[in-house]
C-alpha cells in the first residue's frame, strides 16, 4: 500500500504507483450577496485549502460531519464545480507531481518566467478545470460519480437500458443490439441481469437503484470513481452488499475510489487512506489503521467516540457537543477550538467567542450600541447601560467562560460604558507530521519533523 503523501504543496512526495488525482490547496468559496444591488458581502468557505494525493488502485476516504465541505470537494474533484483557487490534477506521474510541488512551494511573486511557464504547462496538461478538447473528454471518461440519492440521479422517465447505456451512446461506443449486450454485461457485473433492462427506476429497491448507478458509472471503464455517500440511504444489510460489490469491482478492475462518507465503520472497511475534514479544512489525514489506532486530532477522536458501530474505549474518546461553526465566518486558529474538550489558551480564542459563550445571558448584548473591532482578537464593545458593561466584565472574569479562554485574554477592561477585550493573537494551525504519511492540524500531540 502506498502512503498518502503530504497534504501541502512543496512537501515530500511519496508513492510510486502513479497519482490518479492530486489536489493542491483547493478552495471553493460561494459569494454571499446582500442588498438591492446584490453586492458581495462575504463568502461561504465550503472548501478552504485542501490538498491530498490519491494513488492508483487505492481508496481514499473523505470523512466529516454534514457541512464540513466533503461533498463540495467531491464535486470539484469530479469536474462538476470549478475551484475558486488551487487546482485538482488528474493522471500526473510522480516526477511531474514532484516538480509541481517544488514550483508551488515558491511564492508566486518570486517565480521566474521559466517556472511560470513550466507550471502553466503542467496545468494545461493535468489540471481538470483547465482541460480542453480531447484532454477534457478523456478526463470525463475516466472520472465517474455515484451519487448519494440513487432515485434523484436516475431519470425516472428512462428505462434501465437507456440509463446504463447512455454513456456508451454519448461516447459513440455502441448502439443497437451491441449496446443492449454491453448493458447486460454491466448489469451482470453488479448482480443484476437482462430481466431488468426494460424497467423504470421506481420499480426497484434502493439497493437495486444504487447497483444501476454503479453499472452506469462503470460503462466507460473509468480509472476513478467518486462515491458520494453511496450507502447512507440504504438499510444496513443492503449497505454491506453494495460495499462488498464495490470492493470486488475494484479488485477486478484496479479502480481508484474517492469515498465520501460520514460513517466511520464504512470507511474503515473501504479505505486505504483517510482525510478528516472540518469546516472546509483538513483536520487529520493518514493511513486508515493509523487514524483508527492513534488519532492525533480531538475532532477525529470525537468522531470515533460518536460512532456506535466501533469497538472503542469509551474512556479514551468523547462524543461531539455543539454545532459546526458558520463556514462564512470560521473560527481563528484551530477551527475546532469552539467544541474541543481539550482546548488550550493557544488554540485561537477571539472576541466572537465571548458572544458565543454568553449569548444566553438575558438582555446582555441587547444593550450593545456600538462595536469597534480592530481584528478578530481585539474589540471595544460600547453599551447603552453602564450596568450591562460591568456585568459583561464580571462574566468574562468568572467561570462562565472556560479557563483556557480566560488565560488567552491579554486585556479586559472597562472605561465608562465601553468594555475592551483583547485576546492573544494566533496564526492558523497548520498540518504537522505525526508519523509516516500521517498529519494533523492540532497544537497538541507529538510532532515529527518533515
Amino acid at each position: 500500500m502506498t502512503t498518502l503523501g503530504t497534504l501541502s504543496a512543496g512537501a515530500d512526495v511519496m508513492g510510486t504507483a502513479g497519482t490518479v488525482l492530486a489536489a493542491r490547496q483547493v478552495e471553493r468559496y460561494f459569494p454571499i450577496r446582500d442588498g438591492a444591488l446584490q453586492r458581495v458581502a462575504g463568502h461561504v468557505k465550503a472548501v478552504d485549502g485542501v490538498s491530498f494525493n490519491l494513488e492508483r488502485g487505492e481508496t481514499l476516504g473523505l470523512v466529516g460531519e454534514s457541512g464540513c465541505g466533503k461533498t463540495t470537494l467531491g464535486r470539484v474533484v469530479s469536474g462538476l464545480s470549478s475551484p475558486t483557487r488551487g487546482g485538482v490534477f488528474f493522471d500526473i506521474d510522480v516526477p511531474t507531481r514532484a516538480r509541481l510541488d517544488q514550483v508551488l512551494a515558491i511564492p508566486e511573486a518570486e517565480r521566474t518566467e521559466e517556472q511560470k511557464a513550466e507550471l502553466s504547462g503542467i496545468e494545461a496538461t493535468h489540471r481538470i478545470d483547465l482541460l480542453e478538447g480531447q484532454a477534457w473528454k478523456r478526463f470525463r471518461r475516466n472520472c465517474q460519480v455515484v451519487f448519494q440519492d440513487s432515485f434523484a440521479s436516475l431519470n425516472p422517465r428512462h428505462l434501465v437500458r437507456d440509463i446504463v447505456g447512455r454513456p456508451l451512446k454519448v461516447q459513440h461506443e455502441a448502439s443497437g443490439s451491441d449496446l443492449t449486450e454491453r448493458v447486460v454485461e454491466l448489469l451482470e457485473q453488479v448482480g443484476m441481469g437482462p430481466q431488468h433492462l426494460y424497467r423504470y427506476p421506481h420499480q426497484f429497491s434502493g439497493g437495486q437503484r444504487q447497483r444501476i448507478s454503479i453499472a452506469r458509472a462503470l460503462a466507460l471503464d473509468p480509472e476513478l470513481l467518486v462515491l458520494d455517500e453511496p450507502t447512507s440511504a440504504l438499510d444496513v444489510s443492503v449497505q454491506a452488499q453494495i460495499l462488498n460489490l464495490l470492493n470486488a469491482i475494484q479488485e477486478k478492475r484496479n479502480l481508484t475510489y474517492l469515498f465520501i462518507t460520514h460513517d466511520l465503520s464504512v470507511v474503515r472497511h473501504m479505505a486505504d487512506q483517510i482525510v478528516v475534514m472540518y469546516v472546509g479544512k483538513v483536520a487529520e489525514a493518514g493511513p486508515t489503521e493509523v487514524i483508527f489506532e492513534t488519532p492525533q486530532h480531538p475532532y477525529t477522536q470525537a468522531l470515533l467516540g460518536a460512532s456506535p458501530d466501533l469497538d472503542t474505549d469509551e474512556s479514551r474518546f468523547r462524543g461531539l457537543e455543539g454545532s459546526v461553526p458558520d463556514p462564512a465566518r470560521p473560527p481563528q486558529g484551530c477551527r475546532f477550538h469552539t467544541r474541543c474538550p481539550v482546548v488550550t489558551p493557544t488554540c485561537g480564542w477571539e472576541v466572537d467567542d465571548v458572544v458565543l459563550r454568553l449569548e444566553d445571558e438575558p438582555g446582555l448584548f441587547d444593550q450593545v450600541v456600538g462595536v469597534e473591532q480592530r481584528n478578530a482578537f481585539d474589540a471595544d464593545l460600547r453599551f447603552a447601560d453602564p450596568a450591562a458593561a460591568q456585568r459583561l466584565l464580571t462574566l468574562i472574569e468568572s467561570h462562565r467562560v472556560p479557563s483556557a479562554m480566560r488565560e488567552a485574554i491579554e486585556e479586559v477592561s472597562i472605561a465608562n460604558r465601553t468594555v475592551t477585550v483583547r485576546f492573544q493573537p494566533v496564526e492558523e494551525v497548520e498540518l504537522t507530521r505525526r508519523g509516516p504519511g500521517h498529519v494533523a492540524a492540532c497544537v497538541l500531540g507529538d510532532r515529527q519533523s518533515s
